[in-house]
């Protein structure tokens, strides 16, 4: 490790008679695993024209077999135009580690040392002029650029600074006051209100650098003029699929998909985080004064938590002071994390900043012995699947209303082909009815006609015979009277049998004419049957279709099923894997889907058509509609997946458009089951930590439901949950009447029953936001009066926690004090309550150097409290 010393002589990048070192580091000089340093630009203390990298891990053989170890390198700044007494030739080298945040892990590249000795220039120049010179940040991009596919996988970037103990977005510096959100399971840090932008290409990369680096805060110094102000932070989010890892679909029996294996593709997600410090310096050297003297206070206050952490870490202390900056809390998966972090530490060759030098080298000796547990992020795609999945439901439900319409269109046709084939023949029928009917009328009265006609006529032969016969003799007129009514009736009985032989063809004639409609009319009969048939086969087909429908539903029913466990199983997953161990996943939910199924053949189709109902329709509307189902598990799963859903803060928006805050207060009014009492409070306190949100669940009388679950409530999650969300809205300054009058500080005073220290936390972490929402508006002389926690109640349990041994507990109480000591309404019943001597002792005992501040000054300020510890000689 490269060190300087006072006015000796450099060759090679080498002193000659300066400070030892514990632990020698030797140059890589080998130029295929090297990168040369490129040199400054010729203006200003840190540009010149060469300087030197040494890398760490070129020496230390001993690090070998621990991969997680922090990995230290040294820059030499080449000496500036005051400096240069004579030439110096520097060996410039740094050695390559194969590990790269592509494969999955978390990496972090950190620029430490004086300032004024190279770290901006190392890390974040863009070299527009030359590009030999671009600095870490650019290059790293174009690497990752080159490996990954924008059409597969996804590069997202933020750029933050740090300034005065305030995160503030490089990207839109509207944006000032970005706060720090802790995974409570896996201690995770995230950003949620820093921008995060997409990248495409270099040249966008390169604006977005150009556009933060103008933004940051910078002043000009004794020892540099431009010294940067903040810490400089660059986030980039990488997410690749990994390649013949995903889904497969396989189908059977035509258009009847059928699922034999469902696993979901499986994406890494790395990210990169590049911070440049802001130089370490000395006030008498610098020259700072007045708001650059604040500035410089607070980056070496910074500075000095990050190496009380990192000598922690090196000495395994158990305990680690993240929380003392947001710095170290920024950087707590880099040191002592899972990230694979790289230090480079910057120094100067000159000898008038000797102590400086010799600093910063020992605090890279002191990261050197940190190692880290590096650790593969590999998570399932069940969105991506969830996406195609949908894509194969749409498709196999347009074909299968495809194939209906085609079904009922065809009915239709045959229906209506039937009715009026039928309507035809009827009409014939009765046609050639009535026009035999009419025939046989007219046949038979033209017969009586003529019979009457032939009797008439008859008649009057026979009078006029008789008539003429009179005249002639007796003998031949008896004879003629006689004979001719014979002859007549024998010619008229001849007459008569002709005509009944005619009639007697025209009614043998009709009945075989009747005969032979009776024959079509059997003919149409058997048509109409055969059609009828028909009727009955495409009625069959229906039927078969409804029951394929059927079918298809329950593998809808199914595909669901195993899409939901898929999240669970990726939830399960990801926890088991975060405490280190791996164990058996669950399995799919057939075991599920078998008590429902029992539960429906109990209880009637009826449910089993609305529980497959409420499969089919999966999607965020769709998941928050089991939410009302009546199968207690079902409801179980579906709740933890909105909770799930809810702890991303993108996803919130949705759930709350969609009515799903509202179904979860109605959960908790109408569900007896603990475990759904439990995960919709943890979805509600996720929900609750947006302010519009916090409105939506006092407007729906969320606290009411709230503090009537924690009454009923044993199990220690549960009411952790409930305190958590309560605890949220205890948060916002418009609430707190509200929140009061409806039994929220009660409800957050019972749940101190359990005991346990999960939930004491949370209790006293809604302690302290009440107080502090009451501190500020007494500032602002919106309240007047003694504190509403006092008037619940709340007083002797604040003292007596006040020292509790848990440090969250504590912690909380502590500032919950300091708050409600500031307004002077308060102090007699502070004094009363014992609260004076506990504010005393967080003053001279508190681990937290801001809460000592605070307890100090709030004591100071009132005149009731002075007054007391003067009566009561504490020396303060």
């Amino acid at each position: 490790m490269a060190t300087s010393g006072g006015g000796s002589s450099y060759r090679n990048g080498t002193p000659r008679g300066s400070l030892k070192v514990d632990r020698p580091l030797s140059v890589n000089s080998n130029p295929k695993t090297s990168v040369k340093s490129k040199p400054f630009s010729s203006s200003g203390p840190r540009r010149s024209s060469t300087g030197s990298i040494v890398s760490s891990t070129g020496a230390a053989n001993d690090d070998a077999g621990v991969p997680g170890r922090v990995r230290v390198a040294v820059r030499l700044r080449p000496r500036s135009a005051e400096e240069m007494m004579a030439d110096a030739d520097f060996a410039d080298c740094v050695e390559l580690q194969p590990e790269s945040v592509l494969d999955g892990y978390n990496g972090t590249i950190m620029a430490y040392g004086q300032t004024g000795t190279g770290k901006t220039y190392t890390l974040g120049c863009l070299g527009e002029e030359d590009t030999a010179a671009r600095g870490i940040m650019v290059r790293a991009m174009e690497d990752i650029l080159a490996d990954v596919s924008l059409e597969t996988d996804s590069v997202c970037v933020s750029y933050l600074q740090l300034y005065m103990e305030s995160i503030q977005d490089l990207l839109d510096p509207s944006n000032d006051n970005i706060s720090i959100v802790e995974d409570p399971k896996t201690g995770d840090v995230s950003l949620p209100g820093a921008n995060i932008v997409e990248i495409r290409n270099q040249r966008s990369f390169v604006e977005l650098l150009r556009l933060g680096e103008a933004h940051r805060f910078a002043a000009n110094t004794k020892l540099n003029a431009e010294s940067s102000r903040s810490h400089a932070i660059l986030m980039v989010h990488v997410e690749r699929s990994v390649k013949g890892k995903h889904s497969a679909l396989s189908g059977e029996n035509g258009n009847n998909a059928h699922i034999k294996t469902l696993k979901p593709a499986i994406i890494r997600k790395g990210k990169l985080v590049v911070v440049d410090l802001a130089g370490s310096e000395r006030i008498d050297k610098s020259g700072s004064e007045g708001h650059t003297l604040e500035e410089a206070k607070s980056i070496n206050l910074s500075l000095s938590a990050l190496g009380k952490c990192i000598n922690a870490l090196a000495e395994n202390s158990v305990h680690v002071p993240i929380r003392d900056s947001k710095l170290t809390r920024l950087l707590r998966d880099s040191f002592g994390g899972t990230a694979r972090t790289s230090l480079v530490i910057t120094i100067g060759p000159s000898p008038r900043h000797r102590g400086e030098t010799a600093s910063t080298i020992m605090f890279g000796q002191r990261a050197m012995k940190v190692e880290n547990m590096l650790k593969l992020k590999e998570e399932f795609d069940y969105k991506g699947l969830s996406r195609r999945l949908d894509v194969q439901l749409d498709k196999l439900i347009a074909e299968h209303e495809r194939q209906q319409k085609s079904f009922e269109d065809e009915i239709k046709r045959i229906t209506a082909d039937a009715k009026n084939r039928i309507s035809e023949v009827e009409r014939s029928y009765a046609d050639a009815l009535e026009k035999d009917r009419l025939k046989y009328q007219k046949d038979y009265m033209e017969s009586i006609k003529k019979l009457e006609e032939q009797l008439v006529n008859n008649q009057q032969k026979h009078g006029i015979e008789k008539v003429s016969v009179g005249h002639k003799d007796g003998g031949s007129a008896l004879t003629s009277n006689i004979e001719s009514p014979m002859i007549s009736t024998i010619k008229e009985v001849s007459e008569l049998k002709k005509l009944l032989q005619k009639e007697s063809l025209l009614r043998k004639a009709a009945e075989e004419e009747v005969n032979s409609l009776k024959s079509q009319l059997a003919q149409w009969k058997m048509s109409e049957t055969s059609e009828n048939s028909k009727i009955s086969k495409l009625r069959e087909m229906l039927e078969d279709e409804a029951r394929q429908k059927e079918k298809l539903e329950g593998e809808i029913a199914i595909l669901h099923s195993q899409l939901l466990q898929i999240s669970f199983e990726a939830d399960e997953t990801r926890r088991r894997l975060d405490r280190g161990g791996f164990g058996k996943v669950p399995g799919d939910l057939d075991s599920l889907l078998s008590q429902v199924k029992h539960q429906q053949q109990e209880s009637g189709n009826g449910e089993k058509a609305s529980i497959a109902k409420l499969f089919e329709q999966v999607g965020l509307q769709k998941i928050l509609s089991l939410l009302e189902s009546e199968d207690a598990d079902l409801q179980i799963h579906a709740v933890k997946v909105v909770a799930n859903l809810a702890a991303e803060e993108t996803n919130q928006g949705k759930i709350v458009e969609a009515g799903g805050l509202t179904s979860l207060l109605m959960l908790l009014r109408s569900s007896e089951n603990e475990t759904i009492h439990r995960v919709s409070a943890g979805a509600i306190a996720n929900l609750a930590m947006n302010e519009t949100n916090q409105e939506l669940i006092m407007d729906q009388r969320g606290i009411s439901l709230l503090s009537m679950t924690a009454a009923n409530a044993e199990d220690p999650q549960t009411l952790r949950m409930v305190a958590g969300a309560i605890a949220n809205l205890c948060g916002n300054d418009k609430l707190q009447m509200k929140l009061r009058g409806e039994g929220g500080i009660k409800a957050l005073l019972g749940m101190v029953r359990c005991r346990n220290p999960d939930v004491l936390a949370q209790v006293a972490r809604g302690i302290a936001n009440f107080a502090k929402c009451e501190s500020r508006a007494s500032t602002q002389g919106t309240k007047i009066g003694r504190s509403l926690l006092i008037e619940d109640g709340a007083l002797p349990w604040i003292v007596q926690n006040a020292n509790n041994e848990a440090s969250p507990i504590r912690r909380h109480i502590e500032l919950a004090l300091c708050h409600l000591a500031q307004h002077e309404a308060n102090a007699k019943d502070m004094i009363s309550g014992g609260a004076l001597w506990e504010l005393v002792r967080i003053s001279r005992d508190c681990s937290r150097e801001d809460i000592r501040t605070l307890a100090h000054r709030t004591l100071t300020s009132s005149s009731a409290f002075l007054s007391e510890m003067r009566r009561l000689r504490i020396d303060y």
